[in-house]
């Protein structure tokens, strides 16, 4: 699960983004409204905390116009203030959910899981598209049709994790290369490519009616094979 944290407290941001990956969560960390907004627009995190009062534009002003611009990732808004009506600008704005500092991380992992599901649908037994069952918790990769199994790279994982939760939806190599690498990795377009085709061998492998399929010029999309 890649995770968008947007806070200015070096302190908490320094202990928010030592739990997360604790919890071997993928996390980026921005200082202020405008390069949240930004990094919102990626499409490429499954939840974003924002803390509420930020440089340059509050959190409330970045959900909205995130929200404006039809970006779907579930928001927790995180901050100092806990009155009843700020937790309804909050709610009001686009946040999927509210937490007042100070904060139990406990509290804040489960509030994170369950909007992660929410966005995901992720269910136990895993994620499914056409034939395929994908076990992030196993990282494992089964084709119901054939019966075959396959283990997965973290790479191949995360990569499957995305394309299933937006499948019919084409993916730019720079959406994948920020969603598997990060923003401030140097990882480059070949780096997609190769690791394109590890995963794509792995749909060979459990023999698979799903592709991921190249776009020219695009990006790639997962789709089921032309009949």
């Amino acid at each position: 699960m890649r995770i968008l944290l947007a806070e200015d407290e070096k302190r908490m941001a320094a202990a928010v983004v030592a739990l997360l990956k604790q919890e071997k969560y993928d996390v980026d960390h921005v200082e202020d409204g405008a390069s949240a907004l930004e990094a919102l627009e990626s499409g490429v995190y499954d939840v974003a905390v924002l803390d509420v009062m930020m440089p340059e534009m509050d959190g409330f002003e970045v959900a909205r116009r995130a929200r404006g611009r039809g970006v779907k990732t579930p928001i927790l808004m995180l901050t100092a203030k806990s009155q009843l009506d700020d937790k309804v600008t909050g709610l009001d704005s686009g946040a999927d959910d509210y937490m007042a500092k100070p904060f139990q991380t406990r509290e804040l992992l489960a509030r994170l899981r369950a909007l992660a599901r929410r966005n995901t649908g992720f269910q136990d037994e895993g994620l499914h598209f056409g034939d395929l069952i994908l076990e992030p918790s196993k990282a494992t990769l089964t084709c119901t049709k054939t019966g075959q199994s396959v283990r997965l790279s973290e790479k191949e994982l995360h990569i499957l994790e995305y394309m299933f939760n937006n499948h019919g939806k084409i993916m730019t190599r720079e959406q994948l290369a920020v969603k598997i690498w990060g923003f401030e990795n140097e990882a480059e377009y070949n780096n997609v490519e190769v690791y394109m085709s590890f995963t794509r061998k792995k749909l060979v492998f459990v023999g698979s009616g799903v592709e991921i399929k190249a776009v020219r010029g695009l990006g790639y999309e997962l789709r089921e094979k032309d009949v």
